[in-house]
């Protein structure tokens, strides 16, 4: 009994209490208006203690803990000195309908957390391990980086991880936002959290449970829960200033009001509690975070991970996009177009030369050079001395000869001859990027490489000019490459040629069109990423640097997500500020109203904590 009581009272003890409450707001009436007077007081006296029992012991803490005042504090005092002078029903019902609305409030912001929590139900328990023929069912936690998993059709993947066998359709919208589930095979990643298809899989795990991407996103939710936006600190402490200032109010009204404007003394206490009641900002510190987490709960499910509610509110404010272009505009995949070889050399020695050179390399352009040569089955030999020169190549030693590949800066910046520099212009027209091969001081060949755009580029940058944003590309290659993807699709400015701590200060500079939004996938994005009013990363292409300094993932890698996002923060904005604009007209309407008008305890009440419910609900619409 005593469990089942606490699963209940977990989640409903607030309307519970209301609810008793209620019952003995009820029997007092019953018993005065029927004869037993005698129980009357001792019935609202029980409905004062269970409806504010609560609420008065967090006010007390906040008084005691921090020396400061809160509305909990206030409503209660006002239910007491309204029992002082008699008014033992209109203070009941003020406990009453604050007790409701605590407990509506309560509900409504578990509605909100429950669907972020809800990311974290998404990993299983169990996994099953394959060692040779044998299956072992084990708890997640034991998983060992390497272990095989059989996920069989219909459950959920314990683990990130590539596919070793089998093929299936695997349901990725709880971590990515995909609507369509995506084909898996050999040699394809999976995240753990995901549905499998009609088919078995068996999966290699390649990371521990406490780095999978879904272990990430958890770690980003929470991060975004317990961090409070600005707004919402700033009706923190307004809270606590307002507060002292109710409260002196409701002091001098008594003392002044005989002299002023006459009331008698009853009536005077009488309206000090009313002031007490609908002065209070309930209302005004419900108005952002309800509005904020709802906001954050519905980036979640678009695959959209606000790493707090300050970011939300930042990126609504976002005057400029600024997007790396390889891996974030582009597929981040890009292919070999052509090779052209100088000399005496032949495309395939040019091409095993660079694929040599570019063995130990993660970049794209380098895998994309290493696809090329297997793909012919040339014969890579090994190179030592490797040296990597960030943003412009890679040197060498192959056979005992240095080489160099990558731009023309890193092979010496010298002057081409005409028919060369007009075949690579040529190249670059066609959307190419050039790379050079130099062994000494002898140029032996170039290769032409080509990304390609990612399907919604062009959509999602018209998109966010349409919402009035400026929008650039900054990239490493040469100017006429990146001046030609830039027109591809449609960005107002383009840098090129550039290394990180040129995107640092590009962005910067951006500054003075307004507040700044970075969207970036790799480690040299990082810089630029932090430096940015808002960091923007990839989540599945992106780097783990990237991931970890930026403030907003896609979880999808889609960059319509980015015009989403903005709009998302401006609406969340837009909502935050409807619900303090009509929060404070409340309280202005219910002021003037009790100084000048008829207005009494249980009308204020109502008034007060109406207004307070009508803003958290107000807050939920984002969750649409």
């Amino acid at each position: 009994m005593r469990t089942s009581w606490n699963i209940l009272g977990s989640r409903h003890k607030g309307l519970i209490v209301t609810a008793l409450s209620l019952g003995f707001i009820i029997l007092a009436w019953y018993s005065g208006k029927y004869g037993h007077a005698e129980f009357e007081v001792p019935f609202y006296l029980l409905a004062y203690a269970i409806g504010g029992y609560q609420k008065a012991w967090e006010g007390l803490q906040t008084l005691i803990k921090e020396k400061d005042l809160d509305v909990d504090l206030l409503m209660v005092l006002a239910a007491i000195g309204a029992a002082s002078i008699g008014f033992w029903r209109d203070g009941a019902i003020l406990i009453l309908i604050f007790s409701l609305s605590g407990a509506l409030e309560g509900y409504t912001l578990e509605r909100t957390n429950d669907e972020i929590k809800s990311i974290m139900k998404l990993r299983p328990e169990e996994a099953i391990v394959l060692h040779g023929n044998v299956e072992k069912r084990v708890r997640v936690e034991e998983l060992q980086q390497g272990d095989h998993l059989l996920v069989r059709p219909g459950e959920r993947i314990a683990a990130d991880g590539i596919v070793s066998e089998g093929f299936s359709s695997v349901n990725q919208a709880s971590i990515t936002g995909e609507s369509i589930p995506i084909d898996k095979s050999a040699g394809d990643e999976v995240f753990a959290g995901t549905m499998n298809g009609q088919g078995a899989l068996v999966i290699e795990m390649t990371k521990p449970a406490e780095a999978t991407l879904l272990a990430k996103i958890i770690h980003l939710v929470q991060e975004a829960q317990s961090e409070r936006p600005p707004s919402q600190l700033f009706m923190e402490r307004f809270e606590g200033i307002y507060a002292k200032i109710v409260v002196t109010g409701a002091v001098l009204i008594p003392v002044l009001s005989p002299f002023v404007i006459g009331w008698s003394w009853s009536e005077t206490i009488y309206k000090a509690m009313i002031f007490l009641v609908v002065a209070s900002p309930c209302a005004l510190v419900s108005s952002v975070m309800p509005a904020v987490l709802s906001g954050i709960s519905n980036g979640a499910r678009k695959g959209i991970l606000f790493k707090g509610g300050a970011y939300l509110e930042t990126i609504g404010d976002v005057s400029v996009v600024a997007f790396d272009k390889t891996g974030t505009l582009t597929e981040g995949i890009p292919r070999i177009t052509q090779v052209i070889p100088y000399g005496n050399y032949t495309e395939n020695e040019v091409l095993s030369i660079a694929a040599s050179l570019e063995t130990w390399s993660e970049h794209p352009i380098a895998k994309a050079i290493i696809r090329k040569a297997k793909g012919k089955n040339l014969h890579l030999s090994s190179a030592s001395k490797l040296e990597a020169v960030p943003g412009f190549g890679v040197h060498g030693i192959v056979e005992g000869q240095e080489y160099r590949i990558g731009k023309l800066d890193l092979i010496g910046g010298q002057k081409l001859p005409e028919e060369e520099m007009n075949a690579v212009q040529e190249l670059e027209k066609q959307g190419n990027t050039v790379i050079f091969v130099q062994v000494g001081n002898e140029r032996i060949g170039v290769l032409a490489v080509q990304d390609t755009l990612r399907p919604q580029a062009k959509e999602s940058i018209s998109r966010l000019k349409k919402m009035g944003i400026k929008v650039v590309m900054l990239t490493g290659d040469s100017s006429s490459t990146a001046k030609i993807m830039g027109e591809q699709v449609g960005v107002d400015q383009v840098y090129s040629e550039l290394l990180p701590e040129h995107k640092v200060d590009i962005i910067k500079k951006l500054g003075e069109y307004g507040k700044v939004a970075m969207v970036g996938d790799g480690v040299n994005d990082a810089p630029a990423l932090a430096v940015s009013s808002v960091g923007i990363a990839m989540g599945a292409a992106g780097t783990d640097v990237a991931m970890e300094t930026a403030n907003v993932v896609l979880m999808a890698d889609d960059i319509s997500k980015v015009s989403y996002a903005i709009a998302l923060g401006r609406r969340t904005t837009r909502v935050v500020k409807q619900n303090v604009t009509f929060a404070i007209a409340v309280i202005f309407v219910l002021v003037l109203s009790n100084f000048f008008g008829n207005i009494n305890l249980p009308l204020g009440v109502i008034g007060h904590e109406g207004s307070t419910i009508i803003v958290i609900i107000s807050g939920l619409r984002l969750l649409r």
